[in-house]
Parts: structure tokens; sequence; C-alpha cells
């Protein structure tokens, strides 16, 4: 890869595969600069969080019951992922995939802590969104920590790209995990896919992924920006986005 730009192996890979990991696209200073506000965004958070909210956002799977799985809209809320969203190189590769006129549509920071933070059943982020062209969803998934097959790194079912989009299902009580039913999810062979600190692993809206819990004992953050071309809305959404968060990037 030159500075700004795929090489035609990459595009293959990733036109093929559904998926394809960049290591060291941001350095080790951007990445602490983002920890250090997760840190202190974090703290804000759990100080303001009402028993509500306390369910969607709260780790179930270790044994500090206050510890946050999540946060919603780091691309909106915070203006160091602003700036990690709004990397030149960043916005370079993207665009390769998906075309110009980019927008960071919805966010998130996951932090899967360690000692036991949860799995993600097999999904297809194309459900969740329901977008107008299924190709013009890519999520840009950054590694915090080194995401390894201990801490729970992401998994993928090579080729789902090219499938199409299976229904969902949510567990009893949990409406917003949806998820593909154990049967169709039986049907793919899942690849773990580890991405070193500072690495990006670009996943098509359409693969199946899925990732296991954190069993080790180091956390394993990462933040996923889901960006859509300027043609791209989210058409028929299994859950409400709020557009008023969308972030333009480039026109």
């Amino acid at each position: 890869m030159t500075e700004s730009s795929l090489s035609a192996e990459q595009l293959d890979t990733y036109r093929r595969a559904g998926h394809l990991t960049v290591p060291d696209l941001f350095s080790e200073t951007v990445i602490k600069a983002v920890r250090s506000d997760i840190d202190e965004w974090s703290n804000q958070f759990l100080s303001q969080l009402d028993s509500q909210h306390a369910g969607w956002f709260l780790e179930h799977g270790t044994s500090d019951a206050r510890v946050l799985r999540k946060l919603d809209n780091p691309v909106y809320e915070r203006s160091v992922f602003r700036r990690l969203a709004a990397e030149p190189r960043l916005l370079a590769v993207v665009e390769q995939l998906i075309g110009p006129g980019l927008r960071v549509w919805f966010s998130q920071v996951f932090l899967k802590p360690p000692g036991g933070g949860g799995p993600k059943p097999v999904h297809q982020d194309n459900f969740y969104f329901g977008p107008s062209d299924p190709d013009g969803v890519v999520t840009v998934w950054v590694a915090l920590d080194n995401a390894t097959t201990e801490n729970g790194c992401l998994s993928f079912a090579d080729g789902s790209n090219t499938g199409p989009v299976y229904p969902h299902e949510a567990p009893e009580g949990e409406p917003f995990n949806l998820q593909v039913p154990p049967e169709i999810a039986a049907r793919f062979d899942m690849t773990a896919a580890p991405v070193p600190s500072g690495g990006v692993s670009f996943h098509h809206g359409n693969t199946l992924h899925q990732s296991s819990a954190n069993l080790s004992d180091r956390p394993r953050r990462a933040v996923a920006m889901h960006f859509v071309n300027r043609e791209t809305v989210f058409e028929s959404p299994a859950l409400e986005y709020d557009e008023t968060v969308i972030v333009k990037l480039t026109d």
C-alpha cells in the first residue's frame, strides 16, 4: 500500500473475502490519545448512566457490575474521534472501497474488558442498517489494543459479502442484540482476523462476522465507524438511528 491507497491485490482481497486488514495505519501516539479520551469519557458516562439504560451499556460477563461494554457515536461526540475518522490516509482507502462523499453515519467504541468481556454473535451490519446500496457501506474497525484470538478479535465468513442479508433475531430481553439464527450461522466457517494496535479491519456490510469473549487479562478496545458514500442512506434500518449525528467528512 502506498501512503494513500490500496494495492490492486488488497482491493481484490476485500472484494473477494469481504474484509481486509491494514496494519499500522495509525501511529501509537494517535492510539494513546484515543485510549486516554476513552478513559475520560467512560468515567463521565458512568457517572451519568441511569438504570433505564444500564442494561444496554454495561458489561454482564465480568465480576465488576459497573464496567462499560460500549459507547455510542464517538465520532460525533468527541473531537479526538473526529480527527481519527478524518485521517487523510484512512479517507483515501475508504473512498477506494465505496466511492466519494464520505459520511460516518454511526460509530461505536467497543471496550470488551478483560476477564469476560462479552462475545458478539454472528451478524451482518447491513441488516442493522438497511442501506439503499449494500455496497455503499463499509465498517472501519480500528484496533486500540492488539486484537487477538485470546481477547476476542473479529472472525469473518470469507466471501459472505457476495451473498444475501439474512433474517436476524434477538434473544429474549435483548432487543438490540440482533444476530443470524444458529441454523444459518452454522453453514459458514469463520476465520479469525487478528489486528495489531493501530491497524484497521475494513469489512463490507454484508459480511458475516462475530467476536468471542475476552478471556485474557488484557483489554480489547476498538472503535467501529460505519462509513457511507454520498448516495447511500439507511433506507430500512432494523434499529432507529439518529440522522442528526451523521458526520460529513468529504464532499
